[in-house]
């Protein structure tokens, strides 16, 4: 099927309100804009040049956690939540009761990200994983108790305050395992041959459409797009996240899937999809680019502790996963003394490595600021 012939699907009249029954999806496709093969191409290019920091940088894992954690926190932004990425590597007891809820929803989807993508060196993408994973994110926070785990088998809206009001309405519940039984073959089918930012551009207006589950749906249809990548080794790890993207182009994300459903113009939508894959890579790798710099310009700077550098090179990988922390914390991550700890921390401070963020003269907490730097904007 040409995208430009594409019929999104159609409005079912339900008790009182219309369903949006989409169209499945688990077909060829081809098309005749243009502009597609050209964004394609750059889109595809900037992806392979991301990929190529995941297979050069030494230690790369250190920081893909803090990808990790600035995908979790920018995704639960987009969802309202108002935790900012230094208080998404605190400990709960540093956050403020009135944040916790917050805090907590952005720590479920980075223990969400982290087993999705461990799981998928066993279990290929799919609708089992996406369960496992949307499981792990409704833990003990708002939406616990709507189905955490399992595809919805009630009704469900976007927008407005009820299914009077709603701005959209998915399908109805019976009919929502067979659409993702569809969306999952989709991903797999070796016999249709559609490039793979194509066929996940699709398959995220799909699941959106979809929308699966009561709550949820945004972070695990996001969360998606990375995991689909890695699974089909376009990524060699999980360093691409479109959140950031969709988030500063809030308005012409909803509005390029609402033109899909309003008018089948999922043309506009692939444009935009591969736009946002094109730009988030490059940034993405300009990243790196950055954290290699950085990370020479310390390693020289600790070279003036002597012998105690060793201690403070272990340290910096730490921090490189997480870049907020407290004396305690690399006495637990270094097993040294609580003094060997203090000293350390001492020692980074003064070389302008560290900086302490509480203001307290007890419980200090300190951030490794140039760096968090390369992740905030």
């Amino acid at each position: 099927m040409k995208l430009e012939e594409f019929s999104a699907g159609k409005w079912r009249q339900r008790y009182r309100y219309k369903s949006f029954e989409p169209a499945l999806i688990g077909h060829a496709w081809r098309w005749d804009d243009p502009q597609i093969n050209t964004l394609l191409e750059d889109a595809t290019r900037a992806l392979g040049e991301l990929n190529a920091f995941s297979l050069i940088v030494p230690d790369i894992d250190l920081f893909i956690q803090m990808h990790v954690v600035k995908e979790a926190q920018t995704s639960s932004r987009i969802e309202g939540t108002q935790t900012g990425i230094d208080e998404a590597l605190m400990p709960e007891e540093h956050i403020s009761s009135e944040k916790r809820d917050d805090w907590r929803e952005v720590r479920n989807y980075i223990d969400a990200v982290n087993m999705a993508v461990a799981e998928l060196a066993t279990l290929p993408l799919s609708n089992r994983l996406l369960k496992q994973t949307h499981a792990i994110l409704m833990r003990g926070v708002r939406g616990e108790h709507k189905q955490p785990g399992d595809f919805r088998a009630s009704q469900n809206w976007i927008g407005g305050s009820s299914l009077i009001d709603a701005v959209f309405i998915p399908p109805h519940p019976d009919g929502v395992n067979d659409l993702m039984s569809d969306l999952e073959k989709f991903w797999h089918d070796d016999a249709i041959f559609v490039p793979h930012l194509v066929r996940i551009a699709i398959s995220h207006y799909q699941f959106e459409t979809i929308h699966p589950f009561l709550d949820g749906n945004g972070r695990i249809g996001r969360l998606m797009i990375p995991l689909y990548l890695v699974n089909h080794g376009l990524l060699a790890k999980p360093s691409l996240y479109l959140s950031d993207f969709f988030e500063r182009n809030r308005e012409s994300y909803y509005d390029a899937l609402m033109r899909v459903r309003a008018s089948s113009d999922l043309v506009h939508w692939v444009r935009f999809f591969l736009k946002g894959v094109a730009e988030t890579a490059a940034k993405g790798r300009d990243v790196f680019r950055k954290i290699l710099s950085l990370r020479t310009e310390v390693e020289h700077e600790i070279l003036k502790l002597g012998k105690r550098t060793p201690n403070a090179r272990a340290a910096l990988n730490s921090l490189y996963k997480s870049p907020v922390v407290s004396a305690g914390d690399l006495e637990t991550a270094l097993k040294i003394s609580t003094p060997t700890a203090n000293a350390l921390i001492r020692d980074l401070a003064d070389l302008g490595i560290l900086v302490e963020v509480t203001g307290q003269k007890r419980w200090r907490t300190y951030s490794f600021e140039r760096y968090l730097n390369l992740f905030v904007g």
